[in-house]
């Protein structure tokens, strides 16, 4: 004899309640799984996993739960998007090292001067003469050390304060002669001699 469900002593009836009693428990265990599989997908803490597990055990209300407050998309899908802003990112640093920084105008990688602004861009290497960045150590293309270039950079300002201290007493000449003749007394006009007065002709 069949097992009566709820009381229920029809066997076609008991088998129907059955069926729908077994349905419901796969259904909730296949939730379980469910959430377990899509919390693995969209969140990184295996903390959080777990927690989403242990709810979805109460009966088709810990899935509903987790279905509202899961994250909205799937760590792949977030991880294309970081890789998208990514190479966004890069074309705009492209398009910026491609264009001149004082004007902005389109260049290319070989110019030397910027041809709407004559900015200089490059200068040309001393042994092959093709462009070379001013911050580079050594030619990319004919393997020259440029750091020969930036210590005669490096020295130049030298030699100009050197020539400043000249080009100062130079200057300040022509200012020690204006004090010295504001500072000095004035002149005294010289008298011109009186003259004799002119013999009287009736005397003579």
């Amino acid at each position: 004899m069949a097992l009566a469900i709820f009381g229920i002593s029809n066997s076609g009836l008991n088998l129907a309640v059955t069926l729908l009693v077994v349905g419901i428990v796969v259904v909730w265990l296949a939730l379980i799984v469910y959430t377990y599989l899509d919390a693995r997908r969209r969140i990184s803490d295996p903390f959080l996993i777990a927690c989403a597990t242990i709810g979805s055990f109460f009966p088709y209300i810990g899935t509903a739960v987790y279905a509202i407050v899961r994250p909205p998309e799937f760590l792949e899908d977030a991880h294309e998007r970081e890789l998208e802003i990514r190479a966004a990112e890069l074309r705009v640093k492209q398009l910026t090292e491609a264009s001149c920084p004082k004007c902005e105008y389109p260049v290319e990688k070989s110019y030397l001067r910027c041809p709407k602004c004559q900015q200089r861009l490059k200068d040309p290497c001393p042994s092959c003469g093709k462009p070379v960045d001013p911050r580079w150590a050594l030619c990319p293309f004919c393997e020259t050390a440029l750091a020969e270039r930036q210590s005669r950079q490096r020295t130049r300002p030298k030699r100009k304060a050197a020539a400043r201290p000249k080009d100062a007493e130079a200057a300040a000449r022509p200012r020690a002669k204006e004090a010295e003749k504001e500072t000095a007394p004035p002149k005294r006009p010289q008298r011109s001699p009186a003259r004799e007065p002119d013999p009287d002709p009736r005397k003579a």
